[in-house]
């Protein structure tokens, strides 16, 4: 580990956008460091505009030697640096070359810009025995309609790159698995990334993310999915009560595809199907989870992945031993469809609900809302905690529950659509109201 540098600024090379991007921050300044946000975009990111918002440097973010380059001409070679890191799946195997070359703690960067590529992953672990579903790597919608026939329909196609679910989808038939891979492949080429997608085999197990930490396991996730053809995360439940063979299994794929990888050090968020008895990894992600999972383990066991990240980014020791044994559920907030937000009710009354201890909303009333069938179609979230699996999960699904998201179409206004948690019903307007 490298030697701590005491105060000093902690670079964040890109950041998420919201949520563990708006944590890393407090945490990199609680713990006496000055977080300093290098972007080429700083507008993305609406934290910016709160109270306690870092430091922002504007600058290209996808040429490594020109961010090093600027690294030590504004910190004095480098030397006023404590860290570099990112929050940003993108981003995170650049942070972690600039950091290798200041003498900076961070993972082996070669082995994250490796792992993610999802097809890469998928060749190593099957190399190493690792149970892993039929898989192809297409660069065309013909290659894509070819795996899908030799792999048998539904298969999912997915983007060998990317992150929260974005382009993920199940497809049913070689004309769905054609045109999702032509949009991918289209989407890929206008942005410049990779032109090729993943076609693997649909596993319909139940999901779990494990959460590790420099190589060990700190816990189980279990995982809620929304309605197919997507595979939108809809809510989580930490620690995960599963029967013992569940978590050998679980703990032992992961353990050794770590291995495989060469991502032994700092955050990982692995995402696994249990299917006959097997956990079948489906990704890796080189970074602490999304979707609130550390503040449901901050919730559950007293373990602030944030803030031990932040400290073995500086080169200290983290500290990842449980302080309590509760238990954490969150279950998100979706509108029911595109159209501008109406109105969001019953908030103050799941503040008010028994176990529970966040009720947060991310969009804005008169906001217009899209639905992308991925991570960006949550609007908020509710998280309990309790002593109990089952009581935390209850009291979570309580809180969604007496949430009422109220929307308006934008094209014709003759319908306003309540939902109320994850039940949709419609009422129509009256005949003349409109």
């Amino acid at each position: 580990m490298s030697h701590v540098r005491q105060g000093g600024a902690l670079l964040f090379v890109e950041s998420n956008t919201s949520g563990t991007g708006r944590l890393f921050v407090h945490a990199a300044r609680e713990l006496g460091f000055a977080p300093v946000l290098v972007t080429a975009t700083p507008a993305k990111y609406a934290y910016l505009q709160h109270p306690g918002a870092p430091e922002v440097i504007v600058a290209p973010t996808d040429d490594e030697d020109a961010l090093h380059r600027l690294i030590a001409d504004r910190f004095d070679g480098g030397a006023g640096v404590a860290g570099i890191t990112s929050s940003s799946e993108y981003f995170i195997a650049r942070a972690a070359g600039l950091a290798a070359r200041f003498g900076l703690a961070g993972p082996h960067a070669a082995s994250v810009a490796a792992a993610r590529d999802k097809s890469h992953q998928r060749r190593v672990l099957a190399g190493g025995g690792v149970p892993t579903p039929g898989f192809r790597v297409a660069a065309s919608a013909p290659e894509a309609i070819w795996a899908a026939r030799e792999i048998g329909t539904p298969v999912v196609v997915k983007p060998v790159g990317g992150s929260g679910s974005v382009g993920v989808r199940a497809c049913a038939t070689s004309v769905e698995v054609g045109r999702h891979a032509a949009t991918l492949l289209s989407q890929a080429a206008a942005a410049g990334a990779d032109r090729r997608v993943l076609v693997e085999q649909l596993l319909t197990g139940p999901e779990f993310s494990v959460e590790v930490f420099s190589g060990r396991v700190i816990g189980i996730t279990r995982k809620h999915l929304g309605s197919p053809p997507f595979f939108v995360e809809s809510g989580h439940d930490y620690p995960a009560v599963v029967p013992a063979d569940v978590a050998r299994a679980l703990t032992e794929t992961v353990t050794r595809s770590t291995g495989l990888l060469g991502l032994g050090w700092g955050p990982l968020h692995w995402e696994l199907r249990v299917q006959d008895g097997l956990a079948y990894p489906i990704e890796v992600n080189p970074r602490l989870a999304g979707g609130f999972i550390p503040e449901l383990v901050r919730h559950a066991q007293g373990i602030d992945l944030i803030r031990e990240t932040v400290r073995l980014v500086v080169g200290e020791e983290p500290a990842v031993e449980p302080l309590r044994h509760r238990h954490a559920s969150i279950r998100f907030l979706f509108a029911p469809a595109a159209g501008r937000l109406r109105a969001v009710e019953g908030l103050d009354e799941a503040r008010a609900a028994e176990a529970v201890a966040d009720v947060t909303l991310y969009r804005v009333v008169g906001e217009t809302l899209a639905i992308h069938g991925d991570f960006r179609d949550r609007i908020g979230h509710v998280v309990a905690c309790a002593d109990g699996f089952d009581a935390a999960c209850a009291a979570a699904e309580h809180a969604r529950d007496v949430v009422r998201v109220v929307m308006e179409p934008l094209v014709a206004p003759r319908e306003v659509v309540q939902v109320a948690g994850a039940r949709i019903s419609a009422a129509r307007m009256p005949e003349g109201a409109a």
